[in-house]
């Protein structure tokens, strides 16, 4: 379930594939654009005003030669940079029309732009825009700050805010319902606005803080605006403010384009977040569809949603549920319900097959056998309480002065002792069981056999160890979750180490030993704990697996070695090894695995069990499984 979220199907998009969508137009936006929009609109315009006041200078024959020398020099003398040339002719008094409608045209895209960084979309709607209009923008920011600013002291009140809203809602298009919807439309675009200049060169920042001056013609704009910026960044902090990005495509943008693009940059990350998983508490729930239909069309956001509802669904049911770390884990009852099927797919394939598992003598634990003996001095089992009556009464029927009840009378019944194990499944997690097609049969096989004795023979004790460059002890939720590793080694040593541990653990039960394995070993634990790697492998690494084999043996361990893949090399290894300590191997194919490991568990009880069919466990005897 996990790699079909991540992956999808044939007609169904995965996190992986929206996750690279949202990074390649991330990439795109980065590559395509630079931050220099403004800038060059303000050197057209400028170098337009200065050729059409040339223009008319050359050509006005009523005009003063001192005077027009005196402006073909201003003309030709202007500074390089923009904002100084803008800055000097402030004053000056065009003689061209035309050359006058660029300048103030100049003036004008400064406010818009300015003013579209923190309202989008008013660069567009303030086109051609009368006095009026620019005196209305004026008193709708005095208005904004002041409300701020109430709001930062604790002084405002709702009626502050629909009356605010009530004056000034052309404004506001996102139609906030109180001052902190407010705040959190209009910080995020300024927090864009901040990181946008911050990712500029310090030589694009101060062209632009010079221009700024010039907005509308007039500084009170740019004051304004400095005074709403540092509302906006004292009232939300946690805002990104101090961010950048680097741009070094082609296509320039303006003021307020750029800050878009900051804040489609800032929805992407979010959605790369969101899409990872990766996070504690995660859930497709997270995922902003509404982000992602903006960014990557609404194509993407029905994918998401698909997604997100098999995910609700498996959850609901009881099935999957996330941990901590973001990742997918298969829940109890579905660890159950699981292990239940695996465990009858066993029993279909050990059908008919021979073992032998329990004892059938009498003995003090077990179930009850149906049978009953008369009571010996030792006894522990449970009176046969009718049977010891029916026995008093009938002595009684020939002797009627006799007691009640004498110990010849009692009779205890009979129960079927079974011998307790303790079990050390190994198996194999090295590359090599994934990459050859193992690990889903490993982790079926495991799953399985702790079902088996989780509820058919719950005094037994299952240790499950995982080895691969270095072995550990497994939870069996950890070993089904458990991706396929990278790193190299075979540790059978220190599988051995934690399989003798767990034996000692339980001195009065026998040891049984399952090892699944696809290759020989070829790592072991130095005394300093470190991990000491070869191939081939060295012979270290197989005398100290070996030493620790013979410890299993010295336990009593039953041993079966459970040999995967046709490797000669590892076929001489384990026959010798079962050799050493009077042990079995299995070569099952991939598929038999499960029965192999099963049969192989239910037959591992010594020369006092009695030899029964598996049958009696997956049918006759009332097995769930059946």
């Amino acid at each position: 379930m996990r790699e079909f979220l991540r992956r999808g199907g044939r007609d169904q998009a995965g996190l992986d594939d929206l996750a690279r969508r949202v990074a390649e137009r991330r990439r795109d936006i980065l590559q395509r654009h630079n931050l220099d929009g403004t800038l060059e609109q303000v050197r057209e315009l400028l170098e337009k005003a200065v050729l059409e006041e040339r223009k008319q200078l050359a050509r006005d024959p009523m005009m003063d030669d001192a005077d027009r020398a005196f402006r073909e020099m201003r003309m030709q003398n202007l500074p390089p940079s923009p904002a100084a040339a803008v800055t000097e002719l402030a004053d000056y008094d065009w003689q061209s029309t035309e050359a006058r409608q660029a300048y103030e045209e100049i003036k004008d895209l400064l406010g818009r732009e300015l003013l579209d960084q923190r309202f989008a979309g008013m660069k567009d709607a303030l086109e051609n825009a009368t006095d009026e209009d620019r005196e209305a923008i004026q008193q709708m920011l005095g208005d904004l700050n002041e409300l701020l600013e109430k709001h930062a002291r604790g002084e405002d009140t709702q009626q502050d805010f629909d009356d605010f809203m009530a004056k000034h809602r052309q404004f506001f298009p996102e139609n906030p319902g109180n001052v902190d919807e407010l705040l959190d439309a209009m910080a995020q675009r300024a927090a864009a606005a901040q990181r946008m200049l911050n990712s500029m060169s310090a030589e694009q920042r101060e062209e632009l803080m010079r221009l700024s001056a010039q907005a509308f013609g007039s500084p009170q704009l740019m004051e304004q605006l400095s005074r709403l910026d540092g509302n906006l960044q004292s009232l939300r902090p946690g805002e990104d403010w101090s961010g950048s990005e680097r741009f070094d495509g082609e296509q320039g943008v303006g003021l307020g384009d750029g800050t878009g693009m900051l804040q489609d940059l800032a929805d992407l990350d979010d959605l790369a977040d969101q899409l990872s998983q990766g996070y504690g508490g995660a859930r497709l729930d997270d995922v902003d569809l509404d982000k992602l239909a903006r960014q990557l069309g609404d194509g993407a956001a029905v994918d998401a949603r698909k997604l997100q509802e098999l995910e609700r669904a498996l959850r609901d049911s009881g099935a999957l549920e996330r941990g901590f770390d973001g990742e997918l884990r298969l829940t109890p009852k579905a660890m159950r319900q699981l292990g239940k099927a695996l465990l009858r797919d066993v029993a279909e394939r050990m059908s008919g097959r021979q073992g032998q598992r329990d004892l059938r003598q009498a003995g003090a634990a077990g179930d009850l056998s149906g049978s009953s003996r008369q009571w010996q001095f030792g006894d522990t089992e449970p009176w046969d309480v009718p049977r010891t009556v029916l026995n008093g009464v009938r002595r009684r029927t020939g002797d009627p002065s006799g007691p009640r009840l004498s110990v010849d009378d009692i009779e205890v019944q009979e129960t079927e002792a079974r011998t307790q194990a303790a079990v050390a499944l190994c198996v194999d997690t090295s590359f090599s069981m994934a990459m050859d097609g193992r690990w889903v049969p490993m982790k079926r096989t495991a799953l399985a056999l702790h079902t088996l004795i989780g509820t058919r023979f719950r005094g037994d004790s299952l240790e499950l160890i995982g080895f691969g460059r270095h072995a550990e002890r497994m939870e069996i939720e950890q070993l089904t979750a458990l991706d396929a590793r990278w790193a190299k080694g075979t540790n059978l040593h220190h599988a051995l180490l934690l399989a003798n541990r767990h034996f000692r653990k339980h001195p009065n039960a026998q040891p049984v030993l399952l090892v699944v394995t696809d290759g020989e070993p070829t790592s072991h634990l130095e005394p300093d704990g470190e991990v000491y790697f070869s191939y081939p492998p060295h012979p270290m690494t197989i005398a100290l697996a070996v030493r620790e084999l013979d410890n299993a043996l010295r336990l009593g361990a039953q041993t079966t070695f459970f040999r995967l893949g046709d490797d000669p090399g590892l076929a001489r290894f384990v026959d010798s090894m079962a050799r050493r300590v009077d042990g079995k191997v299995v070569a099952p194919e991939a598929d038999d695995l499960g029965a192999a490991v099963v049969g192989s568990y239910l037959g591992s009880r010594g020369p006092q069990g009695r030899p029964g069919s598996y049958d009696d466990w997956f049918g006759g005897r009332g097995f769930w499984v059946g």
